[in-house]
């Protein structure tokens, strides 16, 4: 009853759905249902055009239902769905995937660019999604909150298109949860930020093993003041000391510690090792072990340079 009322009368049976989401399931398979076709690209475009978010799970609902796998169970109650809306909504989200990709200077278009990628993700159609960022090089949102779900979704593209070289989630206020929902697709990017995120030492974990991943790409990581401990600084190590594809790496304003630090400074010593930048200023440590750690030395075998920004803890 919470889902559902029903109301006879002597004429017919009336529905109401009290509960919004399926009331929103329920619109976007009218305009599908829709004997004019040829309206719902005007509607689409004036419902993504607004900006308090009224539109974006019916929009979501609308980019799911283009694809044929989602609609084939529907179909049997309700007849086949008009193959010619459905090519309409497909390159309706193509083309404003593309549009949006170029705009995301402001707030705005940051979020309008997302929930675009929402609707990549509800169509699951893998051949939309690279012809539509088949040239898109970076994702960025620094800056925005960015819930567990919109990260998966993010996980979803990258993993799709591997155009994607880099990734700005800069201060997103992800956590260990979002971390985890982007987790596979963290491997595949060529330079990742992830600073200022409380990702804490479990969150770390997770951004280690995509360095361990044997087809990991990154060669540039942020890791400044996401929580990283010494708890979690084996993890890291390990990762550091396998890993053949990392050459920079940011640990800034993180609580390593005098153990953690010791961990990754001899991560940093195997010859595997391929890091020449570390950053690691206001790192807690003693001044003893920092300078243990990090003497100012050259290093030998693939240590070319090592920059080390410091400053006292």
């Amino acid at each position: 009853m919470e889902l559902l009322e029903r109301e006879d009368s002597a004429r017919s049976v009336v529905y109401t759905f009290p509960h919004l989401t399926i009331q929103e399931f329920v619109a976007a398979v009218a305009q599908f249902l829709n004997p004019h076709p040829t309206d719902i690209l005007k509607f689409l475009t004036e419902a993504h055009s607004t900006t308090d978010g009224r539109f974006d799970v019916f929009l979501r609902f609308v980019a799911g239902l283009a694809n044929p796998m989602t609609v084939r169970g529907l179909e049997e109650f309700l007849g086949p769905f008009p193959h010619q809306t459905t090519c309409r909504v497909i390159d309706w989200v193509k083309n404003e995937v593309q549009r949006q990709s170029g705009s995301t200077w402001s707030e705005a278009g940051k979020r309008s660019l997302l929930n675009t990628l929402h609707y990549l993700f509800e169509s699951q159609n893998s051949g939309l999604a690279q012809s539509a960022l088949g040239s898109v090089k970076t994702l960025s949102f620094p800056r925005m909150t960015l819930s567990p779900i919109d990260c998966a979704v993010l996980s979803h593209v990258i993993g799709l298109c591997d155009t994607i070289k880099h990734l700005d989630l800069e201060d997103c206020h992800i956590q260990c949860e979002g971390i985890q929902r982007l987790g596979p697709g963290l491997h595949k990017c060529q330079e990742l930020r992830l600073e200022e995120n409380d990702l804490g030492d479990s969150g770390v974990k997770l951004v280690s093993a995509a360095l361990r991943n044997p087809e990991c790409k990154i060669q540039k990581l942020w890791l400044f003041r996401v929580g990283l401990t010494d708890s979690s600084a084996e993890d890291l190590a390990s990762a550091l000391s396998t890993n053949a594809s990392l050459t920079e790496l940011n640990l800034g304003y993180n609580k390593l510690g005098d153990s953690g630090l010791k961990l990754v400074s001899a991560a940093l010593r195997n010859p595997e090792c391929k890091i020449q930048k570390l950053w690691s200023r206001a790192v807690r440590c003693s001044e003893r072990s920092r300078s243990d750690v990090f003497p100012p030395v050259v290093r030998r075998g693939s240590f070319r340079r090592m920059c080390v920004t410091e400053t006292p803890a």
